[in-house]
This record gives structure tokens, sequence and C-alpha cells, in this order.
């Protein structure tokens, strides 16, 4: 069976630990906020409604296409682009093209970004095999101008960072969901962890206060997970009834 991603690729690794995957969606959950299309995520309502819910989908979609045959993974990016497809329909016109190369560019961004936070700095090569694996998933998607490796994505990821992000509105609205669904103590452990990971224009534009504690955190967690604690540490940072989700985040790698 030929796989998506190779069985010794460190994008396996990033995404095969659920901390790594929070983490991803914790950087990413900042930059969605100020995305200018991100209108289109409260168009359905899901987003706003049931941020942690979209969280563990969106990472179901992932971990499909990441963890499958080249086959199984081809069948998910086209299921993917269907269902982006139909909410265009519904609404009349099209997702913009830059808006979809923003998303693909958050999951590049953060998988190195988190994997380097919770586990070590990556080589260039790794980085490198990070980008190649979600260029396949963009170009599956149909998307255009993509840069063709990494090297050539670093001044356009730059580019879109300044055009395609402001605060707005929407911004203000989806932290005040996060609070509401997190509760006040890990909705503040959530921008403690997007302080460490996002770019210095997200950090910009949002209201962040330099108080910054999360680094001594990340030393004790790394400690738990050698005790065999960092389940119950996980269990502790989201909603009780999200548990399983939690659980299920974690791939045994072989």
């Amino acid at each position: 069976m030929s796989l998506f991603v190779e069985k010794d690729s460190v994008v396996r690794k990033i995404w095969g630990k659920s901390d790594t995957v929070l983490f991803i969606f914790a950087g990413a959950a900042a930059e969605f906020a100020l995305n200018k299309a991100v209108d289109w995520l409260y168009f359905t309502g899901k987003l706003p409604s049931d941020p942690l819910g979209r969280l563990f989908s969106t990472v179901g979609y992932a971990r499909k296409i990441v963890f499958s045959s080249k086959e199984d993974a081809h069948k998910a990016i086209d299921t993917l682009r269907q269902v982006h497809t139909a909410v265009e329909q519904n609404r009349g016109t099209t997702i913009p093209d830059w808006a979809y190369r923003d998303v693909l560019f958050m999951l590049i961004h953060y998988s190195i970004a988190a994997y380097e936070l919770l586990e070590k700095k990556l080589s260039e090569e790794e980085k490198a095999a990070v980008y190649n694996v979600f260029y396949r998933v963009g170009t599956g998607m149909g998307l255009k101008e993509l840069p063709q490796n990494y090297t050539e994505w670093l001044p356009v990821r730059e580019a879109h960072l300044i055009e395609n992000l402001q605060h707005s509105s929407y911004t203000n609205d989806l932290f005040k969901q996060y609070k509401k669904h997190l509760g006040v103590v890990r909705y503040n452990i959530l921008l403690e962890s997007q302080k460490a990971l996002v770019p210095q224009q997200v950090k910009t534009l949002l209201p962040f206060n330099r108080v910054h504690w999360l680094s001594p955190v990340i030393s004790v967690y790394k400690i738990s997970r050698y005790v065999k604690m960092d389940k119950i540490v996980k269990e502790l940072l989201l909603p009780p009834e999200y548990k399983a989700q939690i659980n299920e985040l974690d791939i045994v790698l072989s």
C-alpha cells in the first residue's frame, strides 16, 4: 500500500501526538480570527457556535490525509473540497483562492512552530518535508499560485500575513466565543499558547499583553510526559466533554 505520507516522515510525528495537534490549532485559532475571509466561517455558524467541535472536525480531516494511503487521502481531499463547494453554492459566491491558501499556510506554519515548541528544532530538510506534504494537499484541492518549495514559500507567507489579516468585529466575537467555551482559566492558557506560536504580524494585530509565563509550564509538561501524567494535564486543559476526542488524537506510529 502506497502511503500519502511516508512512515518515517516528520509530518507523521507532528500529527501523531495530541499535544502537538492541540497547539497547532491554538495558533491557528488566533490567525483564523484575523483573516479577512473569516466571515465565511460565520456563514454556516459552526465555528462561533462550537469552536472546539470545529477544531476536532478539522483534525479529523487532517489525520485522515496524513495517515492514509494515497488513494484514501485523495478521497478525503476531494470530500473537503466538495464540502466547501457546497457552502459556496449556498452563499452564491466563491471563497477567494487566497483564503484557501491562507488556511494551508497556517497548517504549514503551526505544524512547524508547535513541534519546535514542544519537541525540538526542525532542520531545513524537515521543514521542507512539512511544506511538501501540504503542497500536495493544496494541489489536490486545486489551489493555484502555490510556491514550489519551502524556500519560495517563506516570503509568500509573509506577504499573506500583511495583506490578508485585519482586526475586525469577527476577531472580537471569536475570542469571546473561545472564552465562553473554554472558561477563564483555559482561555488564558490558550492566549499564552498563542503568544508562543503566532508570527509577529498576528501579535501586532491582537491585543496580547507582554506577560508570558508559558515557557516554565511547557517545561513542567514535558516532564509530565515522562512520568505518564500528560493525559491528565491535557484533560485539564479542555472541557471534560472532549475527553474522548483528546485521547483519539494520539496515534501509535509504526
